[in-house]
C-alpha cells in the first residue's frame, strides 16, 4: 500500500531523523537517490547536458549535491539560482564537481533551450500558491524546451498538502519524492503536474506515524479484501444486493447497476423499480420486483438512485437496517439528518457537481480542492463518500482518518453509464459483508482496472467496462 503524510508530519519525521544522523546525512541520501534516477532518464550521463532550477530552500540544495553527481559523471550540468539565497554546500560541491552557475552575463533561456534534463529545485513541500513571478518564465522555457523535467521531492507551484493549484507550476515529466509520498502527489490537479512517481527511501519509515493521511491501495491489499465463497456458500449466504434504480426514461441505469452488482461477489441481485422488463432481457437471473423495496425479499445491502429520476425509493431505502449506497438521483436533496439516523452503514457516491450541491459549494472548488471537499461530507453526513472523477477518493464516515485515492483508471471512464456500473459493484460488495471504505475502494479499483483492459487506448462503453470486471477480477487475485 502507499501512504502519503501531510508536510507536517514529513517534517517532524526529517528532524527526529537527522538528530542521529551526522550533519547533512539525510540530504545526501535524498541527492544519491535523486541522481541515480536522473541517470535512467537520460539515453548517457557523459556528455548530456543537465540545467538545474535553484530555489532558497533544500530542495534546491538537493538538486545542487544531485547535480555535483551528475557532473562527476562527465553531464555538463549548469544551475540558475532562482532564491535570494542557494545551498552554500551544495554549490560549492557542485563547482567542485565542474559544474558551474549561470551569472548575470549568461542567458538562462539558451541554457534551457538545449537541455537534456531540467532539475526542478525551485521550491519545495512547503510551496504555497504558486510559483513566484520571477520563476514563471525560466519554468515556461523549461517546460517549452525538449528537455525532460525532473521534479525535485514535489513539483513546483503545487500544495503537497492538498492537491491544489491555485498559481502557476511547473509540470513535470517525473517526479523523485523522498521518505514518503505527499497527497499532493496523489490527488488532482497536483497529481497531473507530477508524471511519473519514483519514491526514494531515505530511512524516514520508523519515524512516521502508523496512520497516514492519505492510502493508496495495491494488488495484494485488495485481493485480501474480495469475497471468496466457502465450500458451504450458497446464494443467501454470499449475500443479496437490492437495486432500486432506473425508470422510464432512464432504462438502461438499471441494466447498467445490474450489470456492476453481478460481478460484485454477492450471491443475487434483487432489482426494484419500472425497467423489470429490460433487466430480465439483459440479465434473466435477476430476481425482479415492481416494489415497494419493504415486499422485495431479504436483501444485505440496497443500492439507490441510478437513473432513479423522481421515482420513489430513497426514504424507504434509508429507513432499513442494512448497508445503503445512494447514487445519481437519489443524492438530490438528500438529507444529513436522515443519513445521519440510520444505524447501519451509507455509502455516497457523488461526482463532483453532485458534491457541490450537497455542500452548497460550487463545482470548482470541489475539483479544485478534492481531499477537503470529501471530507466535509464525510464528515456532514456521517458517511463514508466515494468522491468520482479524475482522482476517486474514499473518506470513512466522520471525515477522520486516512483517505484512499484509488490508483488505477483512465480517462475514457468518463462516458455516460459508468457511474451506475460502478454503484452495482460497490452495492455488491456491501453485500457480500465489506465494511463501506472497503467495499467503496474495492470497487473504484477493479472499475478502474475493468477500464484500463477495456480500452487498451480506445473509447469504451459503460458494457464493457462491465464486461471487462471479471477479467480485472483474476487480475488481482491471481485467478
Amino acid at each position: 500500500m502507499r501512504t502519503a503524510y501531510r508536510v507536517e508530519t514529513v517534517r517532524a519525521a526529517e528532524a527526529e531523523l537527522m538528530a542521529r544522523l551526522p550533519e547533512g546525512a539525510l540530504m545526501q541520501r535524498a541527492a544519491a537517490g535523486l541522481a541515480a534516477a536522473c541517470r535512467t532518464l537520460l539515453p548517457r550521463v557523459y556528455g548530456a547536458r543537465v540545467v538545474l532550477l535553484v530555489g532558497s530552500g533544500d530542495n534546491g540544495g538537493d538538486a545542487l549535491y544531485a547535480g555535483a553527481r551528475l557532473a562527476r559523471r562527465g553531464a555538463g550540468v549548469a544551475a540558475v539560482l532562482l532564491g535570494a539565497r542557494a545551498h552554500e554546500g551544495g554549490l560549492a560541491a557542485l563547482r567542485a564537481a565542474g559544474g558551474r552557475v549561470v551569472g548575470e552575463h549568461d542567458d538562462p533561456y539558451e541554457v534551457l533551450a538545449v537541455a537534456d534534463l531540467v532539475l526542478d529545485g525551485i521550491t519545495g513541500i512547503g510551496g504555497r500558491g504558486g510559483l513566484r513571478p520571477d520563476a514563471v518564465p525560466v519554468a515556461r522555457a523549461a517546460r517549452g524546451s525538449d528537455a525532460v523535467v525532473v521534479a525535485v521531492d514535489l513539483p513546483s507551484g503545487v500544495d503537497a498538502d492538498t492537491g491544489e493549484v491555485t498559481g502557476e507550476a511547473l509540470r513535470a515529466d517525473a517526479t523523485v519524492t523522498f521518505g514518503t509520498y505527499k497527497p499532493g502527489l496523489l490527488v488532482d490537479p497536483a497529481r497531473e503536474y507530477a508524471g511519473a512517481l519514483r519514491l526514494v527511501d531515505i530511512g524516514l519509515g520508523a519515524s512516521l506515524p502508523s496512520v497516514p493521511e492519505l492510502e493508496a491501495l495495491q494488488h495484494e491489499d485488495l485481493a485480501r479484501m474480495l469475497p471468496v465463497p466457502g465450500a458451504e456458500s450458497d446464494k443467501y449466504r454470499r449475500g443479496v444486493v437490492g437495486l432500486v434504480a432506473g425508470s422510464a426514461r432512464y432504462p438502461g441505469a438499471a441494466v447498467l447497476a445490474v450489470e456492476g452488482a453481478l460481478r460484485g461477489g454477492a450471491g443475487a441481485v434483487r432489482y426494484v423499480g419500472p425497467a423489470g422488463d429490460a433487466v430480465i432481457a439483459a440479465r434473466p437471473e435477476t430476481l425482479v420486483h415492481a416494489g415497494p423495496p419493504a415486499k422485495a425479499g431479504r436483501v444485505q445491502a440496497w443500492v439507490v438512485g441510478p437513473g432513479l429520476g423522481d421515482g420513489p425509493g430513497v426514504p424507504e431505502v434509508l429507513a432499513t437496517d442494512v448497508p445503503v449506497l445512494v447514487d445519481a438521483d437519489g443524492l438530490r436533496d438528500l438529507s444529513p439528518e436522515a443519513v445521519r439516523a440510520r444505524g447501519a452503514a451509507t455509502l455516497l457516491t457523488p461526482h463532483a457537481g453532485e458534491a457541490a450541491a450537497l455542500l452548497g459549494v460550487s463545482r470548482e472548488e470541489v475539483e479544485a480542492g478534492r481531499l477537503a471537499a470529501v471530507r466535509a461530507l464525510a464528515a456532514r453526513f456521517g458517511a463514508t463518500v466515494l468522491l468520482k472523477g479524475s482522482t476517486t477518493l474514499v473518506c470513512g464516515a466522520g471525515g477522520t482518518g486516512p483517505v484512499r485515492v484509488n490508483p488505477t483508471g483512465t480517462s475514457w471512464l468518463a462516458t455516460a453509464g459508468s457511474g451506475d456500473v460502478l454503484s452495482g459493484l460497490a452495492g455488491s460488495l456491501l453485500a457480500a459483508g465489506l465494511p463501506a471504505p472497503d467495499a467503496a475502494s474495492a470497487a473504484a479499483y477493479l472499475h478502474g482496472l475493468a477500464a484500463r483492459r477495456a480500452a487498451r487506448g480506445a473509447p469504451v462503453s459503460a458494457g464493457d467496462v462491465a464486461a471487462a470486471l471479471p477479467g480485472a477480477w483474476r487480475d488481482v487475485t491471481g485467478g
